[in-house]
């Protein structure tokens, strides 16, 4: 552990410096880019990137635009955000840099965090999740989420590595402030959640998160469900409402600079700082279970790993129990694998200056948003990867936005409650598909037989 102790810290000196030499990082990777685009014939007008997501985009303020599908719900939202005062103002120019916008959401301390009760799930194979419900300080006051409605539980999933971040905590701040229930959902081995099973959960297989949402649905079950995701978190919340399809129970989500293509990702690599800032940290979460995982893993390769995709594929594919070829395993773990069965809609935030997932004509599947109504992107000029910064007291602007998307949400689904009589039989506003399944089962009760599936007694609160 010293010597962990000793690489973070030489780690963490290295982030510090690159933060000082922003500025000039900035003027350089402008330069890059200024010179491939004009290479490449890839237009960039002053509302942001052109190219494939030209079509169909509406413009919002602060340079913003939206891409998607036209719909009524498409309307609805968009005239919500037309209205919003997150997206007017724009950051000062010394905060606008990318690498500045991402090293200071990864970076900088927590500060003094939320309180927070946890508990410990216990899973069907006898594995471990974390809740961390956000009980305050809320010291303004709680209001209500929509009209007529009752308070939503607002799931929070962190980053694929298990970082919490100083982002994640101020949107568990400010949802708890607008009425919300905010629960933090921690994987196996993550931010303090004993590994008591040598088994990790995948990048994109969601069998732990289902029964964390059906315990969410037991202790809330007449509570809308909503959920947001972080950077490469957003893997498992995809993965999660394309299997679920309309039984997921949620009735909105919204995604923070995800990683779509995440194969790609993984093969291409990401700039040397954060390839080794985020190989390092997983390293260091995982050299505890060092003797636990020696059964299943080689331990000694997957330290010595020097690559994201390296320290992926000796722990999940190259098992000495059951290994698997790295195509198994994005066929297994993709999280568009099954979009077209998400019956839930969401809002994607993506920043055109993101240095960790890449420029957005090439890690963002713009057809997805082009065809399928579900689907939202909110494109912007600057926030880098996560970050969406404006200058303090002011939270990062991406947490307004999602709340006010939530909010829109729900009163456009009470709207069409209303005009449709509260009919039990009832045509989609979206399509041929079933869309309202959700929303009834909102306010059914969960099965008596609950406690046969689960064995909700062993779960524990700390």
């Amino acid at each position: 552990m010293p010597l962990w102790g000793a690489a973070l810290g030489v780690f963490l000196a290295a982030l510090a410096l690159l933060l000082l030499l922003a500025p000039r990082l900035l003027h350089f990777v402008r330069a890059r880019t200024q010179l491939r685009t004009l290479g490449q014939h890839v237009e960039v007008d002053a509302r942001g990137p052109a190219d494939q997501f030209s079509d169909g985009r509406e413009s919002l303020p602060g340079g913003c635009s939206l891409l998607c599908k036209p719909s009524a719900l498409a309307q609805c939202l968009l005239r919500a955000l037309r209205r919003s005062a997150a997206l007017k103002p724009e950051p000062r120019p010394w905060l606008s840099g990318p690498h500045l916008q991402t090293l200071c959401h990864f970076v900088l301390p927590v500060g003094p965090g939320p309180e927070l009760a946890r508990e410990y799930l216990q899973l069907a194979d006898d594995g471990l999740v974390a809740l961390d419900w956000v009980v305050g300080p809320c010291s303004r006051g709680r209001r209500v989420t929509g009209a007529g409605s009752l308070p939503g539980v607002l799931l929070v999933i962190p980053n694929a590595w298990g970082r919490l971040t100083r982002n994640v905590l101020g949107l568990c701040l400010l949802a708890l402030e607008r009425g919300y229930y905010p629960v933090i959902f921690h994987r196996r081995g993550h931010h303090g959640c004993p590994l008591v099973s040598p088994r990790l959960q995948p990048f994109g297989d969601p069998s732990d998160l289902k029964e964390a949402v059906t315990y969410i649905r037991f202790r809330h079950p007449a509570a809308p469900l909503f959920a947001v995701s972080e950077g490469s978190g957003s893997a498992l919340l995809l993965s999660y409402l394309g299997e679920c399809g309309s039984s997921s129970y949620m009735t909105g989500a919204a995604c923070i600079s995800p990683v779509l293509r995440c194969r790609e990702w993984f093969e291409a690599g990401l700039p040397w700082p954060y390839e080794r800032g985020f190989l390092m940290y997983q390293k260091i979460t995982l050299s505890r279970y060092a003797t636990a995982l020696e059964d299943t893993v080689d331990t000694c390769k997957l330290f010595k790993s020097r690559s994201l995709r390296e320290f992926e594929e000796t722990l999940f594919c190259h098992t000495k129990s059951f290994p698997i070829s790295w195509d198994t395993y994005w066929d297994r773990n993709d999280p568009l694998r099954d979009v077209d069965e998400a019956a839930v809609p969401v809002l994607c935030i993506c920043s055109a200056d993101d240095p960790v997932c890449g420029p957005p004509d090439h890690t963002l599947p713009a057809e997805l948003f082009h065809s399928n109504p579900y689907f939202f992107l909110l494109l912007s000029r600057h926030g880098g990867h996560c970050g969406f910064l404006r200058q303090e007291p002011l939270p990062a602007w991406s947490h307004e936005v999602i709340l006010e998307s939530f909010r829109a949400l729900t009163e456009f689904f009470h709207m069409e409650e209303r005009m449709k009589g509260l009919s039990r039989h009832r045509t989609p506003f979206l399509g041929g598909r079933r869309r309202w399944g959700t929303l009834q089962k909102r306010e059914v009760s969960p099965s008596p037989n609950l406690e046969e599936i689960f064995s909700w007694k062993r779960s524990y609160t700390r």
